[in-house]
This record gives structure tokens, C-alpha cells and sequence, in this order.
């Protein structure tokens, strides 16, 4: 076996799995395993499994073909009649393979018929590929696939009908394969075939303890039964196996990062009675919820340690977790310490900003003449601002002057330097990278204690799979005086007129004052259409440039419309929103640039439009954006999506109910194979292939325990093979919910 070491690898089986697939099978194969299957490496491809199995051609006489199983039969054409009137016309073929018989059955119009008629022609031979059916108690066929042989012997078709023939014409089981019309299950086949020859075998990187402990089959093994299986129990037992090691993986990273960060130190955050938190509780013009005041007293015992806090604060939309946040921020500043909050956009860090000054009052005055003893400054850094502005706003942080810092990425630029750093808190903090958020710890001589803030529900194995070295703090109940929002869906194929009631209904709610969101999946007609590749193909979606002029121009025209999205300028997004806030606009078309932080209370109203380009949770959060005032909330989820697909029962699950934790978890069931951390979202490659959070929750807490006791055994990565387990979860972790500790 050919050596390719590369530096981060310390054993050569990381070093093989994590190979190019350009370097093994050519880049036009490559480039198509890469753009359709998100295949990238030699380790991608050998763990993406076949769904399921048919039996070779050796393995299927006739005579005893089992009904339910897939099959290929080779045989010839005994006899063949065209039979029903238009439309329901059919062919029936007798196949033989001199022992036994099987009816294969087409349905097709008559063109199609009659080709098929011609085509498989009595005395014609080949090889069928499908699922075995029963009719009348007799064996059948419905529409399998087929390669036909000419006199000589030779495929009839085109390359990957001999593809089909070579993966098929064999003994034991051949694997269908999640595949795309560039890359046939057949070609799938013979590629890992092919891949896996060429990088031999593979030295396992489990201790063998584990491995006998736990019933495990070896990994090089694995691989093979899973591509090539010798019967249906070892292909399961490889896929046992290779689930095993995704779990364990993700597990031992995180066991890591908990031993790791033990080891840190960070400055206590005691506070003061008297200082700048109890300024600001004694000023609240509302009672603090049980939730808010338990989970805040939860991250001050914490926030009070030496050891660097690590904690992740989740609840509903609305629950309240920016105010623990400010809570929390305000109290580093009693200890003597700044806080910075880390918002993913400048709109969300701009309304971060402005929404603490206001909270604040002329406690965020610092120094000035006149301010209270305990004031601070609170200081906003983005990208976007003036030289001067940015100049300006990072000497008040190098000299400490700014006790609060709001900002973006713009935050972890080398230059800016803090005076002395006592706490981060992340908002939306699955938007921000690994390496991104470890350039922060690394700007305080001790490191800060960290608090991650998520508007999403998270399941508890969810939590345990993403956030497992992060303490979770959970917030469950809604603020006071929180109003009921009402959720419909409206099917615009089914009932075109309700669209315009839509429309109807934002008139009425500002005809009272009040105003509306009208949400795009698009910004204009330049933009792709994300959908899932399980559904059919649908119209393209709306765009935010074109219904602004639909809306003015027609059903809402008088009205204050305008759009907001995240092409336009930074200033000329604060200004819309500014507008909006203030209620010089009466409905904003925007995209889910207004899904977290958007806080205008009077705002009523919202219509999705085509609502199922959106996942369970992404609407969730949308409709969080309404009912924060003295009135109810309306939320349309306008689709054309057929009534029977997957998109319609997600926004049916949706319309059902308004707890984000059952919504999240109907999410995660949903979702496409390896999204569990966001990576699919952006195009990403995934830690998870096979690993179900929900469906293997008791696996995941098992390979925590196993994690535990190899890391106590081995705390300083000794083992070269933990070590490459971790620094391929890190790996491949960047830009997901991962946190780098």
C-alpha cells in the first residue's frame, strides 16, 4: 500500500479514508460523487451504505424466488402479449430460465407498450431487476429494470446497463445505493469496488478491548460486508459497526473537550451587591419569570467558579434568553470584568445594541456627567462601520472603558484587543465557525467563561450529540403577557381566493395600527430554490424584489411597503428596520433575515410565502416574530405543495402546535440523511451518515460511557488513533453547532 501521510493524520488509516476521491477514480467521477452525493473522500464513500440489498443472479432461480425480496433473475423471454384497452394498456412476459417461470407486467399508453412489445420479443434474453410481487398466488414482476443481450452475447445499451450487468451477474447480495441520474447505484458499486481494492486493507482503530467487549466486527471487514455482504446478518452486523464508530467519535471529541477544558482556568465572576445588575433589576418594569430567575442563579453559581463556564441556554421563541444574557453580562461588569455579545449579523448585533442602550438608560452612559456611579459603556463593532466609528469603538475596548461590547465576526479580527475579558455570549451560535470562536478565547490571559445562546429547541439527544461538553440550561415558559399567535395553512392550489383574504387581512391589521411581515424564500429571480431531493421538482418560489411591487402596485397598494434582505448596504438595512420599529412602515417583505431578534411589538401579522422551502423549526422561529405586544398574532403559511408530500406535513405539524420541542424533534425525524449538525445547510459535508440522534439515543449515551473511560485512560491522546477519531470530528465539524472549547 501506497504511503499518504498528510500532517494532521498520525495513523495511516486516517490518512487513506480521509484521501481525495480524485486521486482513486478521476476527476469527472469525482466531481459527480462531490456535487450529487456530497462524496468527497475515500472514508465518505465506504460509509455511504446501499439502503438495501437484491439478490445476484446466481442466487435467484425461478422457481424459488421469495415474494418481497429485490432480485435479478437471468432468463429469456418465453412469451409476451399486449393486453387491456387505452389507457390502461399492459405487457405481460413469461420469463423462463428453463427450470421455472415468472410473469413480468409493464403498464404504459400504447407507444410505450409497443416499444417494450418490441424490445422483449419471444427468445430474447437478459437480466431483470425488481421487486418480487404476488398475483393470483403466482410470482411477479411490475416494471423492472432490464438489460438485454444481442446474439453474440453482448449488453444491448448504454455503459451503465454493462455496469448493471457486471454488479449483478454474481452470487451473494448487491447493494442499491442512495444514487442520482449521473451516478447509478450500479456505477456506486463498482466505484467502491474499485476504491477499496486500491486502498487495501485498513488497521482498525478501535482498541481491540472495545472491540471484543463489545461484539463488534473488524473495521476493514465492516467495509467489505457492508458493500459486498455474504448474507443479510453480516450486513447488518457492518453497518452495526460502522454506526458504532460514528457514535463513539462524536463521543470521545467531546469527553475531550470536557477533560480539556478542566484543566483552563478562568476569573470568577463573584459581582456586587450594589453595583450595575442591581441598578438594572430595581429599574425592571416587569417581575422576572421562575424559569429566568432559576436558569440566571444557575449560570452566576457557575459564572462564580474558577473553572471556565460552558453552557448552553435554549428555550422557546420569546422565552426571555436575551434578558438572562444582559443579566449575565452585567454581572461580569460588577466583577470588574467586559462581556461581549456575538450576534451572526450585523442587523441582529445593531438591534443587540440598540435594544440593550434602551434596557440600560443612563446606566450605559459610562462616565459622563451625570450618570449613575455604576455605569458602563456599551460599545458596537461591526464590519460595515466608518474607519473613524471602528477606530473609535476598539480603543474604548483595548482601554476597558466599554464594559459591554456588541459586534460580528468583526469582533475576532487580530486587531481588536479586549482590556480584560470575563464572558462571551453567543447568540444564534450554530452560524458561527470552530475556529472563528476560538480566536475569542484566545484574546484573554484566562479564559472567558462562555454562554451560547440557541432560539432553537433542542431535543435532549440532540443536545447530548451536539452541545456534550456544554452544561444546558433550559428556559420553558413564556414572559408575562406573551399573546397566543394562531397558525393556518393556506394551499393556494386548492383555494387561489384565500391568498387574496391574505392579502385582505394585513389591510385590516393596519387599518388598526398595527403592522405585518411578509416572508420570501428568495430575493429575486437570480436566486436558486433549495429542495429537498426526495420531492418533486415545484414552480419557483417568491422573491422578495418581486412581491414588494406586487403588493404596492396591487392588493396593498397605499400602504407603507418596503423589503429588507441581506444584500442590501448595512445602513439601508438599519434604516428599514428602524422605519419599521418606529411604525413608519406598515409591512416589511423581507427573507429570514428577520427570523432571530426582531423584536417590533406592534407587528401582528405574517405571511410565508411558498412556506414549504422552509424547515419545521426555521418557521418556528419566524412566527416567534409576531404576538410580542397586547395582541394576538396571525401567521399564513401560504404553499402550493401537493397535499400528500412531506412538505405539506411539515407545515400541517406546524399549524398543530406551537411547542418548539416537539416541533424540533419532528425536524430532526424529517430532516435528509447527515443533517443533524447544519451542515447540509450550507453545503457542507457531514459528521453524521448514519447516526439517528432520536432513533439511536441509547447507542449515543452508551458511547459516552465508552468515550469516558477511554479518555481516563488515555487523557493525553497517547493512542494515535483517538487522536485522528477526534481531529476528524473536529474536521469536519467546522462551521456546525460544534463548540471548540
Amino acid at each position: 500500500m501506497t504511503s499518504t501521510w498528510q500532517p494532521q493524520w498520525r495513523t495511516e488509516t486516517f490518512a487513506q479514508l480521509n484521501r481525495p476521491l480524485s486521486q482513486l477514480v478521476g476527476s469527472p467521477t469525482a466531481k459527480i460523487l462531490s456535487s450529487k452525493l456530497r462524496l468527497e473522500t475515500v472514508g465518505d464513500l465506504l460509509r455511504h451504505l446501499p439502503r438495501r440489498y437484491l439478490s445476484g443472479t446466481e442466487d435467484s432461480p425461478l422457481a424459488d424466488l421469495p415474494v418481497g425480496e429485490e432480485v435479478a433473475v437471468l432468463a429469456s423471454v418465453a412469451s409476451a402479449a399486449v393486453r387491456g384497452q387505452e389507457p390502461r394498456r399492459r405487457l405481460e412476459v413469461r420469463l423462463t430460465d428453463g427450470a421455472g417461470f415468472l410473469t413480468c407486467t409493464f403498464f404504459g399508453k400504447g407507444h410505450l407498450v409497443k416499444y417494450w412489445a418490441g424490445q422483449l420479443t419471444p427468445g430474447t434474453r437478459g437480466i431483470f431487476v425488481g421487486k418480487v410481487g404476488s398475483f393470483m398466488d403466482q410470482p411477479q414482476l411490475t416494471h423492472p429494470n432490464y438489460v438485454l443481450f444481442d446474439t453474440s452475447g453482448a449488453v444491448v445499451g448504454s455503459k451503465d446497463k454493462a455496469t448493471m450487468v457486471r454488479q449483478v451477474v454474481r452470487g451473494g447480495l448487491v447493494g442499491i445505493y442512495p444514487a442520482s441520474a449521473k451516478m447509478p447505484t450500479w456505477e456506486i458499486g463498482e466505484t467502491v469496488e474499485l476504491v477499496h481494492e486500491q486502498v487495501g486493507p485498513l488497521a482498525d482503530p478501535l482498541p481491540q478491548a472495545v472491540i471484543e467487549h463489545e461484539g463488534l466486527m473488524g473495521l476493514d471487514e465492516a467495509f467489505r460486508e457492508a458493500h459486498r455482504p455474504t448474507s443479510r446478518d453480516h450486513a447488518q452486523a457492518a453497518a452495526d459497526r460502522l454506526l458504532f464508530d460514528e457514535a463513539l467519535q462524536m463521543q470521545l471529541t467531546m469527553a475531550y473537550r470536557r477533560h480539556d477544558n478542566a484543566h483552563f482556568r478562568a476569573a470568577p465572576l463573584p459581582g456586587r451587591a450594589d453595583g450595575l445588575l442591581a441598578a438594572f433589576d430595581q429599574r425592571l418594569p416587569f417581575t422576572l419569570t421562575e424559569g429566568q430567575q432559576r436558569v440566571g442563579e444557575e449560570i452566576f453559581t457557575a459564572l462564580a467558579s474558577q473553572s471556565p463556564m460552558q453552557r448552553l441556554l435554549q428555550g422557546e421563541v420569546g422565552s426571555g434568553k436575551t434578558m438572562v444574557a444582559l443579566r449575565a453580562m452585567l454581572r461580569a461588569v460588577d466583577s470588574g470584568k467586559q462581556a461581549v455579545l456575538l450576534a451572526p449579523t450585523e442587523v441582529l448585533a445593531s438591534q443587540h445594541f440598540e435594544s440593550i442602550r434602551n434596557q440600560l438608560g443612563d446606566l450605559a452612559a459610562g462616565q459622563t456627567l451625570g450618570a449613575p456611579e455604576v455605569a458602563t459603556e456599551v460599545v458596537l463593532l461591526t464590519g460595515s462601520m466608518s474607519a473613524v466609528s471602528r477606530r473609535n469603538a476598539m480603543l474604548r475596548i483595548a482601554s476597558g472603558q466599554a464594559g459591554l461590547v456588541v459586534g460580528t465576526h468583526a469582533l475576532l479580527a487580530d486587531r481588536v484587543s479586549f482590556a480584560d475579558l470575563g464572558l462571551v455570549v453567543v447568540d444564534e451560535q450554530h452560524r458561527f465557525g470552530v475556529e472563528q470562536r476560538s480566536v475569542l478565547n484566545e484574546k484573554a490571559e484566562l479564559r472567558p467563561h462562555v454562554l451560547v445562546m440557541t432560539a432553537t429547541p433542542i431535543p435532549r439527544s440532540v443536545a447530548m450529540t451536539v452541545f456534550g461538553d456544554l452544561e444546558v440550561s433550559t428556559l420553558d415558559e413564556l414572559p408575562r403577557g406573551r399573546q397566543e399567535v394562531q397558525t393556518n395553512l393556506v394551499n393556494a392550489t386548492l383555494h387561489p381566493t384565500w391568498v387574496d383574504r391574505a392579502w385582505q387581512r394585513i389591510r385590516e391589521e393596519v387599518e388598526q395600527g398595527r403592522q405585518a411581515f411578509v416572508v420570501c424564500p428568495r430575493i429575486d429571480a437570480k436566486d436558486t430554490d433549495e429542495v429537498a431531493s426526495d420531492e418533486e421538482k415545484p414552480p419557483p418560489s417568491a422573491t422578495v424584489v418581486e412581491t414588494v411591487e406586487m403588493l404596492r402596485g396591487g392588493p396593498l397598494q397605499g400602504l407603507r411597503v418596503e423589503a429588507l434582505h441581506g444584500r442590501m448596504p448595512s445602513d439601508a438595512k438599519d434604516d428599514v428596520m428602524a422605519r419599521f420599529a418606529s411604525g413608519e412602515v406598515d409591512v416589511l417583505v423581507a427573507t429570514t433575515v428577520i427570523e432571530v431578534g426582531v423584536d417590533v411589538p406592534n407587528a401582528t401579522m405574517m405571511v410565508v410565502l411558498d412556506a414549504d422551502r422552509f424547515g419545521i423549526s426555521q418557521l418556528h422561529q419566524l412566527r416567534g416574530r409576531i404576538g410580542r405586544g397586547q395582541h394576538a398574532g396571525l401567521c399564513l403559511l401560504v404553499t402550493q405543495a401537493p397535499v400528500d408530500s412531506k412538505a405539506t406535513e411539515r407545515l400541517l405539524a406546524v399549524e398543530s402546535t406551537r411547542d418548539g420541542f416537539r416541533l424540533a424533534e419532528l425536524d430532526l425525524v424529517q430532516r435528509r440523511e447527515g443533517n443533524v449538525l447544519g451542515a447540509n445547510q450550507s453545503g457542507g459535508r457531514s459528521n453524521l451518515r448514519l447516526l439517528r440522534v432520536i432513533e439511536h439515543a441509547d447507542l449515543i449515551e452508551h458511547c459516552r460511557q465508552v468515550a469516558e473511560a477511554l479518555v481516563a485512560s488515555d487523557p493525553d491522546r497517547v493512542n494515535p488513533y483517538l487522536s485522528d477519531m477526534v481531529t476528524q470530528t473536529e474536521m469536519l465539524s467546522a462551521g456546525d453547532w460544534l463548540e471548540k472549547s
